[in-house]
């Protein structure tokens, strides 16, 4: 767990994907005096190191009040079903309307490896869209970022100039890599999305897969710059 800034903490969990080989999820804790929210979820399982993560930050879990999901995909959905069933209130439940029907089991997870077993889902309490500005932490952007899946989302704490990726991007030792062909719906609109970035002021940007990537103006616009030429 790293605090961000006040109210915005990344969690690691670390976990084995691919083959056993050992990596670390990095879902987001926001929390201020009214709202405790957890941007992602990890697989099932991952709840003792969430909670775990969440006391470090001086979170209780039991203040969680929302969860907002990225995207559909199991490593951000899994742990959800298991984190609900754990609170003793009703945790609220954000997704972007073209990802609520993968979510709520009414159409298939994309990517979903049937060897996990049934897939999780849950119900989506509130639907958010393209630039809607949710009340917390004096105002938090939600930016569609479709491609990687068609109701992916990013978020953006203007007042920290704090960007949350999702897996719009990924990152390696601080450096961005941009979207992961292999778990990404449709690639070009992912690169597309990306570009969405540019006009936010990012001092800290937070990656679910590479976690606290810094000098991301510079990185994003070099990285769009090297797709161009390379097509």
């Amino acid at each position: 767990m790293q605090i961000i800034t006040d109210g915005i903490a990344i969690l690691e969990l670390p976990v084995k994907i691919l083959g056993n080989r050992d990596s670390v999820f990095h879902p987001i804790l926001l929390w201020d005096d009214r709202d405790v929210i957890l941007v992602d979820t990890g697989y099932p399982g991952l709840l003792p190191i969430i909670q775990r993560e969440m006391g470090l930050a001086g979170v209780a879990f039991e203040r969680l009040t929302k969860v907002i999901l990225t995207h559909q995909h199991y490593d951000h959905l899994g742990g959800l079903p298991e984190i609900l069933s754990a609170s003793e209130h009703h945790i609220e439940v954000l997704a972007h309307a073209q990802d609520k029907p993968y979510i709520e089991g009414d159409k298939p997870l994309l990517k979903y490896d049937p060897s996990n077993g049934l897939p999780p889902k849950a119900i989506v309490d509130t639907v958010i869209q393209d630039n809607e500005v949710l009340p917390f932490l004096g105002g938090l952007s939600v930016i569609h970022t479709p491609g990687h899946t068609p109701g992916h989302i990013s978020l953006y704490h203007e007042n920290s100039k704090t960007l949350i990726t999702g897996d719009a991007t990924i990152a390696d030792g601080g450096k961005l890599l941009g979207p992961v062909e292999m778990f990404t719906s449709d690639m070009d609109l992912a690169w597309k999305s990306l570009a969405k970035f540019i006009k936010y002021d990012v001092k800290t940007a937070l990656c679910f897969h590479g976690g606290i990537c810094n000098n991301f103006n510079q990185q994003i616009r070099s990285l769009l710059t090297d797709k161009d030429k390379s097509n």
